[in-house]
């Protein structure tokens, strides 16, 4: 074993985590992007599409507790290479559908595949990132996913130009297996366990990581524990309100960007590529945020303001957006909107790792499952309140009302409550 080491291993894995997050969300918005030519193949209406763009959410709400458990017990390494093999295969399979029914059961299983993503990563994370770098290391990994959906928006637009829909999605299918196959030669559950790290890097991990042993014994989960507890469900509250923000940047804004404002879809493609590339800065600086806040000895408050501050500009973004006659003006606050609730990704999954520890993946996992039945309402509310309404502004006004109600949850979170005692 090395003594020294120019770049520290953990490094390596934020960038397999940060690329694992990067092809989950260009794998999770070309069925966005690939609206319009899908519905026009498939002969199906924007409702029809609204049910599609649900079933992926409520698939991958319904699997995130579970695939949480599964990385807590056998570990990131085993369950992120089994998962990225799963939603790789049933992206390639989007590519098959013959029908409205066929179309749906793929995207529930790609979302199921999704599921243990995230929650993978937080359990990384816990064993690998000491605790004063946990905010950053979180923002870098959500960044890859905002980063991987404003990527694709542009790129994909011009892949089913030239491929068609059908091949785009083969393609990156075949991708996610190259990812899964490095990831498992390359990573290890424990820096204990890695036998390219130097000593002076894995004393300096075990020294300032947030439990200095962690124990190998596969321990059951007190599901009592976890749903009892007041701070876990304050967590899911308050993620449930960041991801109706979030999945509509990732399903509904590029088709409403293109029909309200007449653009042609590489064209929309850029725009709405410009709020999600905020959203990445938006994770970066949260990230920055709640590490040196964190670093002044204010646990608490490095979690509470940058979510706080991030839920009070996504209101305001979606509001103002509402107001602008042009594509300028809305991507503008549309980018507002998405800074912010991208700014509350760091600290709440600081959060669950904090009270999660060595369950942090079951926590997180939970969490996630909230936030995502948020993401299935998103996609469906969208049409309906459309068509109902007349016009979206609606759905705007109750996002912006679900961001403030947020705000409150988070003053009445506890970061330093440890979940399982």
């Amino acid at each position: 074993m090395k003594n020294h080491s120019f770049f520290p291993k953990r490094y390596f894995m934020v960038l397999g985590t940060f690329l694992l997050a990067l092809l989950l969300y260009i794998d999770r918005v070309c069925i966005s992007v690939a609206k319009d030519p899908i519905a026009e193949a498939l002969q199906l209406s924007d409702k029809q599409m609204g049910w599609v763009l649900s079933s992926f959410a409520l698939g991958y709400a319904l699997l995130q507790a579970p695939s949480g458990l599964l990385s807590d017990r056998l570990g990131p390494r085993k369950i992120l290479t089994v998962i990225v093999a799963i939603w790789s295969v049933f992206t390639a399979l989007t590519g098959a559908v013959w029908n409205f029914i066929s179309l749906l059961i793929t995207r529930f299983l790609f979302g199921a595949g999704e599921a243990g993503a995230f929650p993978g990563m937080s359990r990384a994370i816990y064993s690998w990132i000491p605790l004063k770098e946990r905010g950053i290391v979180t923002g870098i990994n959500f960044s890859g996913s905002r980063l991987g959906a404003a990527f694709a928006l542009p790129l994909v637009a011009f892949m089913i130009d030239d491929l068609g829909w059908r091949n785009s999605f083969y393609v990156l299918g075949a991708i996610g297996f190259v990812w899964a196959t490095i990831w498992y030669m390359a990573f290890r559950d424990n820096p204990e366990d890695h036998k390219l790290i130097s000593n002076q890097e894995k004393e300096y991990i075990i020294a300032s990581r947030q439990d200095k042993k962690i124990s190998k014994a596969k321990a059951k989960v007190p599901f009592a524990q976890v749903l009892g507890s007041k701070n876990m469900w304050l967590a899911m509250g308050q993620y449930f309100c960041s991801n109706f923000t979030n999945f509509f940047a990732l399903t509904w804004l590029f088709p409403h960007i293109k029909s309200e404002y007449n653009l042609e879809a590489v064209e929309a493609g850029l725009y709405t590529s410009i709020p999600l590339i905020f959203g990445a800065f938006g994770n970066w600086f949260s990230g920055a945020l709640v590490d040196r806040i964190f670093s002044k000895g204010r646990w608490k408050r490095s979690r509470v303001l940058p979510a706080v501050l991030g839920f009070s500009l996504a209101a305001l973004g979606l509001i103002g957006s509402i107001y602008m006659d042009t594509a300028v003006g809305a991507i503008v606050f549309l980018s507002i909107a998405i800074f912010g609730a991208d700014m509350t990704l760091a600290p709440s999954w600081s959060f669950c790792v904090d009270i999660g520890k060595e369950f942090s993946g079951t926590v997180s996992g939970t969490m996630n499952m909230a936030g995502n039945i948020g993401s299935f309402v998103t996609a469906l509310i969208f049409p309906y309140l459309a068509a109902w309404w007349g016009s979206t502004t609606l759905f705007f006004f109750v996002g912006a009302i679900l961001n403030i109600l947020a705000i409150l949850f988070w003053l009445n979170m506890k970061p330093q409550k440890r979940l399982i005692r």
